[in-house]
């Protein structure tokens, strides 16, 4: 899909809780779960999704997304010892290193390096506490209303804790992001950082990249507290799933359960849009009008009701060449924009031929306008 669409159901909102698990017939070992549709918000499953949990390394999802909005991927940092003083999972940094922005995003999400992830929280929050500020800002914008960050990487604090649900959520936002679902789509990457810098291979800590061809993301977590998280998408036929396991102690298998059950449930078709009464109108050209056709079928999910709006430009001037883009189809279901298609000319128009008569109307005018100029310079000098 090329739009994801949330939408906030009230079968979780914070005054009504209601477990899915009775209609679905997976068995999950998490402690809390949940699948989601991306592309509508829909859920098929949770367990426990309401319950406020620590969720290890899925922190740095939030952390990441961070790094990208701020628009600065070839940024040089200067690693100093501050930055790199903290446990547990690395990406290799030491004091003096230099590294980017983007690879520091490579690091936190394939490697889920806790140096990668507080260096970010002092480039752009200044510390800890500066960055957990921002990370609690972008979350109330995404809809996490039962999160609190306070660490980048995920170490565990009492205050620091999410929900399956919220972190469906921030999935959701994270991977219509294109540098964020590239990255965490990698099962390996080639990067060069240190001082001097080298060449090192960064290995994706999240297995369900080789065991499930459908995957596409995201994070994997886990500390002694947490137990093992994993926030997870898969795309298949045109529909993409979110899963979230926390405190899991077999979150492949719970996944791909929730995948297999939720790819069963939903079904993506090829939107079209019946153009063959629509012509755009054009000045100047051998035709007086062109067809349209879409730059490419958006996909949704078969059963849910989407509208078309063509939105056209009044006329074009000759010539036009075939596949220019001339206006854009806006595709609309009752959740919102599905999907924002170029429309292109079906055809070529070339400029229209000039006939003998027009040619000799052109001759006329272009002597008598030369006649002008020439009896202009030849105007005798004022004195």
């Amino acid at each position: 899909m090329k739009k994801r669409i949330i939408a906030l159901f009230v079968v979780l909102t914070a005054v009504v809780s209601f477990d899915l698990t009775a209609f679905a017939n997976i068995g999950v070992s998490a402690q809390s779960a949940i699948l989601m549709c991306a592309d509508n918000g829909e859920i098929l499953f949770s367990k426990n999704a309401e319950k406020q949990l620590s969720m290890a390394s899925t922190t740095k999802i939030m952390t990441s997304l961070i790094a990208l909005e701020a628009s600065i991927p070839d940024k040089e940092i200067t690693v100093t010892n501050e930055m790199v003083s903290v446990e547990g999972t690395s990406m290799g940094l030491v004091a003096g290193d230099s590294v980017s922005m983007e690879e520091l995003v490579y690091g936190m999400l394939l490697q889920s390096g806790n140096d990668a992830a507080n260096t970010v929280a002092h480039v752009l929050g200044g510390g800890q506490e500066g960055f957990a500020k921002l990370m609690n800002a972008r979350a109330a914008e995404i809809g996490m209303k039962n999160t609190n960050f306070v660490t980048a990487s995920g170490l565990d604090d009492k205050n620091h804790y999410s929900t399956a649900y919220d972190m469906a959520l921030l999935a959701c936002e994270c991977i219509e992001n294109p540098e964020f679902a590239f990255i965490c789509s990698q099962k390996k990457a080639k990067l060069t950082y240190g001082n001097p810098p080298y060449a090192r291979t960064l290995t994706n800590h999240n297995r369900l990249l080789w065991k499930y061809s459908d995957t596409i993301g995201i994070k994997t977590g886990f500390t002694k507290k947490s137990g093992r998280c994993l926030v997870s998408a898969a795309e298949r036929n045109g529909v993409t799933l979110v899963a979230v396991t926390l405190n899991a102690s077999d979150d492949w298998n719970d996944h791909i359960s929730m995948f297999e059950y939720g790819f069963s449930k939903l079904k993506g078709i090829n939107l079209g849009c019946d153009l063959s009464d629509v012509r755009l109108n054009v000045a100047g050209g051998d035709e007086s009008s062109v067809s349209i056709k879409l730059a490419y079928c958006p996909e949704w999910l078969e059963g849910e009701d989407c509208k078309c709006r063509i939105m056209l430009k009044p006329f074009e001037y000759a010539p036009i060449k075939k596949d220019s883009a001339v206006g854009e189809a806006v595709f609309i279901s009752e959740k919102g924009i599905v999907d924002k298609v170029p429309l292109l000319t079906a055809d070529a128009v070339f400029l229209k031929p000039v006939t003998e008569h027009e040619q000799e109307q052109t001759k006329g005018f272009l002597e008598k306008f030369f006649r002008k100029i020439k009896d202009f310079l030849n105007i005798s000098e004022v004195k």
